[in-house]
């Protein structure tokens, strides 16, 4: 099965886009390399279904663009962004959009390899988006105001500087509520938790579970 299992890199970067395939090809998958979001909404709609790792910045078309046509096209594809340091506002429009996890590199493998492997659990169960969706609300339910607060922040894109100014605390304040928030959602990364959160945010919202 794991053989069977077809990653699309999507760079403009040659040699990002061998590293990716090298690592991702080492680990059981399947490797198609594309050299742009042009090219690989060309081949997508006829080609066979897998999960996209696509980068955030390339000429063109840059990688919002190429998500947001691959839900005009229909391409229904699982992705996950790459984006460079400090393109993490980029990285929460690609989830708000509906990718599945973003990287920012430089990347470790391990990393990347369970990024993948999440986005095909997700393509292997249709049902995890709905599940996730109405579990949100509950995961959510167990936060402070303020952590909830914070959540929101990170959800709009802010830094923790952004956040703390704007709640009227320390930006060291806003990382322990960063810490308990995450602790308490049993999650390991801040993809993970902007996931709970928009699924929430798809329903009653988080004002309404605060509440």
């Amino acid at each position: 099965m794991t053989n069977e299992r077809l990653v699309y890199v999507v760079d403009d970067d040659d040699a990002v886009r061998r590293s990716a395939a090298f690592m991702l090809r080492h680990a059981g998958f399947k490797v198609q390399p594309v050299e742009s979001g042009v090219a690989f909404l060309k081949l997508a709609k006829g080609a066979e279904r897998g999960c996209v790792l696509l980068d955030v910045r390339m000429p063109e078309m840059d990688g919002l663009q190429v998500q947001q046509q691959m839900i005009s096209d229909g391409i229904d594809m699982p992705v996950v962004i790459l984006t460079g340091h400090g393109d993490v506002e980029i990285a929460v429009q690609a989830m708000r959009a509906g990718a599945i996890n973003f990287l920012e590199k430089p990347y470790e493998k391990e990393a990347l390899i369970g990024a993948m492997e999440e986005a095909f659990s997700r393509l292997e169960n249709s049902d995890l988006k709905e599940m996730a969706a109405s579990e949100a609300k509950v995961r959510l339910a167990c936060l402070t105001g303020r952590e909830q607060d914070v959540l929101e922040g990170l959800m709009a894109g802010f830094p923790n500087k952004t956040i703390a100014y704007d709640l009227g605390i320390s930006p060291r304040t806003v990382e322990i509520y960063r810490a308990n928030m995450m602790e308490k959602l049993r999650v390991r990364s801040l993809a993970e938790a902007l996931r709970i959160g928009f699924a929430a945010e798809s329903g009653d919202g988080l004002q309404d579970i605060a509440e």
